[in-house]
């Protein structure tokens, strides 16, 4: 199964995540821009999870 590479930010709507984007997610591909990253200290406030770098993947 592939990673979902979602486009837009969970929290802002930010639709700047494409998939060569620095974005953040959860083991459950809830997908986070980096500023609202940062302002969650890095925790997914669906899940709970950590929230890491989002694999880029080429365009």
């Amino acid at each position: 199964m592939a990673l979902e590479m979602r486009e837009r930010c969970e929290r802002c709507e930010t639709a700047a995540l494409p998939p060569d984007a620095a974005a953040r997610i959860c083991s459950y591909e809830c997908t986070f821009c980096v500023p609202c990253t940062d302002s969650m200290q890095g925790i997914c406030p669906n899940c709970g999870g950590e929230l890491v770098p989002r694999p880029r993947r080429a365009v």
